[in-house]
């Protein structure tokens, strides 16, 4: 096998890479399929005659492995199958209420991994994750990630899950944001032989974003204030002042005296001590309208409206309006305009190339086509924009990629050795050269 495979060209390379992917998705669906097929062999009942009368006498039973409205199973058939497949009895049992709940509580994700369309381990955790539903509950999963999962990205795929689990039961959901609430603390560890101790905090997310940024709020005062860190050694790292940072939250007096820039202690103006930070919340309209609903907080993930307002009741809140995200600016200059920038974000909130799951605002705005000194006017601009990370735009500016963009939110990608892949709202799906040609303008 490894002679075949030094054989192989750049080309026949990636075709062989394709062909693995494929063969990877055929073995795993077989593997699902055989734990299934197992498990019909052994769904009835061995404590009941044919003739209806139970007989006690037996020490198997059937057993619920999957969720709500998936079939029960015997319980002693999991060795044997397990044995066969080389794990434990529990991963298999882990597999088998895996294999169940896709077959009969996610009927259309589990259509997408019999077509090879979607990944079973992806469409694995979607099960695991929502078992806690009921058969009518997951059905609102159900239709979110079958609409995804074939081209975003696993994170995203899961992220997408983890929202609609919580749509599908709130009430469930807030009993456990509850529960949560109760375990929060704050603790110490041991200090150790040099005098240092490890503080440990669990607390809701939101509260977590305002400390972090705190931190470094103080970092950087007192990065332009050696003489406030003169036990520090010259070129202290990040790390070093935030940690110092966190050791003023000790002293709020003198805290509040360093961010508003006194030297004294008289009295600060509390305008200058009020913690700043940009949080986007992205709401569907049914939240918007007062409606029970789940927004994703940039940086924390779903959310219920009742978080959020937790969150953003901590600090003063400035209400940016919402932009018209079909607007479209261009200019001639390299520079992306700040309106661009903003819309862009909206818009595409991950990066842009082939199966990318980065979702931020830490990336490079590219010309998907390059821009050219003394080109055409408005070169710049919604139509000729696609975020990507550095080392994807790198890749994309030296290794010979070539991205047409479609429209304001769909990028059409040709690798240096002739794959084409579509990346859009709904993420990235495979073309045939004939498919790709079509589509450019």
């Amino acid at each position: 096998m490894t002679e075949l495979i030094d054989d192989l060209d750049a080309a026949a390379t990636l075709a062989a890479a394709e062909a693995v992917v494929l063969a990877r998705r055929v073995a795993e669906l077989e593997d699902l399929q055989l734990v299934l097929h197992w498990a019909d062999l052994h769904a009835w009942d061995p404590r009941a005659t044919r003739a209806g009368v139970r007989d006690w006498r037996g020490d198997d039973r059937l057993i619920e492995v999957g969720g709500d409205g998936s079939p029960w199973v015997q319980e002693l058939c999991l060795p044997e199958l397990a044995i066969a497949r080389g794990v434990h009895a529990l991963s298999l049992r882990s597999a088998m209420a895996d294999a169940l709940d896709l077959r009969h509580r996610l009927p259309r994700v589990w259509a997408l991994v019999e077509d090879l369309q979607a990944e079973a381990w992806v469409a694995r955790k979607v099960a695991t994750m929502s078992r806690r539903l009921d058969r009518f509950q997951v059905a609102v999963v159900d239709a979110a990630v079958s609409a995804a999962i074939g081209g975003e990205a696993p994170s995203r795929v899961l992220a997408i899950a983890e929202a609609k689990i919580i749509e599908a039961d709130r009430v469930a959901h807030e009993a456990r944001v509850q529960a949560e609430l109760r375990r929060r603390f704050v603790g110490l560890s041991r200090v150790d032989e040099l005098g240092m101790q490890t503080v440990i905090a669990r607390i809701e997310a939101g509260e977590a974003h305002w400390i972090d940024t705190l931190l470094d709020q103080v970092a950087d005062v007192l990065a332009a204030r050696p003489d406030l860190t003169a036990d520090l050694p010259e070129g202290a790292g990040r790390d070093e002042l935030r940690a110092v940072a966190f050791g003023w939250l000790s002293r709020p007096d003198e805290l509040a005296a360093l961010l508003s820039g006194e030297t004294e202690g008289t009295a600060a103006d509390k305008t200058k001590r009020r913690r700043s930070a940009v949080l986007y919340v992205h709401l569907h309209q049914v939240a918007v309208a007062g409606i029970d609903g789940v927004g994703r907080v940039e940086g924390l993930g779903p959310q219920l409206v009742e978080q959020i307002r937790r969150t953003l009741g901590h600090s003063a809140v400035t209400v940016r309006p919402v932009l018209d995200l079909s607007s479209t600016t261009s200019v001639n200059a390299y520079e992306f305009p700040e309106s661009v920038k903003e819309r862009v974000h909206l818009r595409t909130p991950g990066e842009t190339f082939p199966h990318a799951s980065r979702i931020s605002r830490l990336v490079d705005l590219d010309h998907p086509t390059a821009w050219e000194r003394g080109g055409p006017p408005g070169q710049t601009g919604d139509q000729n924009v696609g975020p990507l990370s550095r080392s994807h735009h790198r890749a994309k500016t030296h290794r010979g990629y070539r991205v047409t963009q479609i429209g304001l939110d769909r990028y059409l990608w040709s690798t240096p050795h002739g794959l084409h892949r579509l990346v859009g709202p709904t993420g990235t799906h495979r073309l045939t050269s004939a498919e790709a040609a079509a589509l450019h303008p």
